[in-house]
């Protein structure tokens, strides 16, 4: 079947696009990660430069009625800075790879709805590369490492875990298998400080992995034969939760011992973090001078089928008090 290179003659960006709205674009690249997307993080938009987390800590508060005044306890204030990085996104598309996609949606041959589709080629573009953005932020902020091999990276939650020493780390980490998945969801809640236990938004961020064998372990196939051929002590039952098996599952939320259960969707496989969400942040200069997107058709200046694609953004993550962290690192 030969292709169709008629029809990307056909499509010409008149103007380049940037403006007031691109922030639009940018907010759906940067806030459509579902773990923003989710309420698993606080979001501090609108950081022009950085922003300051003040923490303030006191000794016990309460003491003897005299009828003096004596102070009664000390307050330290410490802060942690949020700091977002300049990132940029500078493509070169050629239009024919995409025209075919593009026309079926403007003729209505898509099998998905059509409701909320852009309405010009440059924003089809344009909602491409910010999808696919997201999906690279979601990894950042759980895995980001500033400053490591791979270019583009802000330091994410599980690399500003590992270099905190107040975070509390797990004792006996190890890979997860639907075998100990339940005894170290276990040992992660056992590690939360008594103050953090209860608190409303304290949730058990997880991975994918670990979330697919917690239902797996759940669903009565926690057990396994062992080295000697004789079934795994920790067997879970075969029947599993409420008798269903497999069938347990459908959707929906996930608990551990009364704390939420939230799948991470860019954590690495063996990892688990217990926090508040109030005490995780993610930053971002959302509508500041630093983001802009822009379209610039290339056709009129050089007759190419290109077209250019220029996102400039700021992202960064922040732990405010480690030591009410519970990192889980297999």
């Amino acid at each position: 079947m030969s292709k169709r290179t008629d029809l990307a003659t056909t499509v010409t960006i008149t103007s380049s696009y940037a403006g007031s709205f691109s922030s639009k674009y940018v907010s759906a690249a940067l806030l459509s990660s579902s773990t923003i997307d989710d309420g698993g993080v606080t979001v501090m938009p609108n950081i022009k430069f950085k922003q300051v987390i003040q923490k303030v800590e006191t000794g016990d508060l309460i003491a003897d009625g005299t009828c003096d005044f004596t102070a009664s306890s000390s307050v330290t204030l410490s802060e942690v800075i949020l700091q977002p990085e300049e990132f940029a996104v500078q493509l070169n598309l050629c239009k024919s790879d995409f025209i075919s996609t593009w026309d079926s949606i403007q003729m209505g041959y898509s099998a998905f709805n059509n409701n909320g589709l852009p309405t010009s080629f440059a924003d089809y573009l344009i909602g491409y590369v910010a999808s696919k953005v997201a999906a690279q932020n979601e990894i950042n902020i759980w895995t980001g490492n500033l400053g490591g091999a791979q270019a583009g990276e802000y330091n994410g939650f599980e690399t500003l875990a590992a270099a905190d020493a107040t975070v509390v780390d797990v004792a006996g980490a190890a890979a997860l298998t639907a075998v100990n998945i339940i005894d170290k969801m276990q040992a992660t809640v056992d590690a939360i400080p008594n103050t953090l236990f209860g608190k409303p938004d304290l949730k058990l961020y997880v991975s994918n992995k670990a979330a697919k064998l917690y239902i797996r372990a759940l669903g009565g196939f926690g057990s396994q034969l062992n080295v000697a051929g004789s079934e795994n002590v920790s067997s879970k039952g075969a029947a599993g939760t409420d008798n269903r098996g497999t069938q347990w599952y459908g959707g929906g939320s996930l608990s551990f011992g009364g704390i939420d259960i939230f799948v991470a969707r860019g954590m690495s496989d063996n990892t688990m973090i217990a926090a508040e969400t109030s005490n995780l942040f993610f930053g971002t200069g959302l509508l500041s001078d630093y983001n802009e997107v822009r379209t610039i058709d290339m056709t009129p200046m050089d007759g190419s089928q290109n077209v250019r694609i220029i996102m400039r953004f700021t992202a960064a993550a922040a732990i405010g008090v480690g030591a009410d962290v519970v990192y889980y690192a297999g």
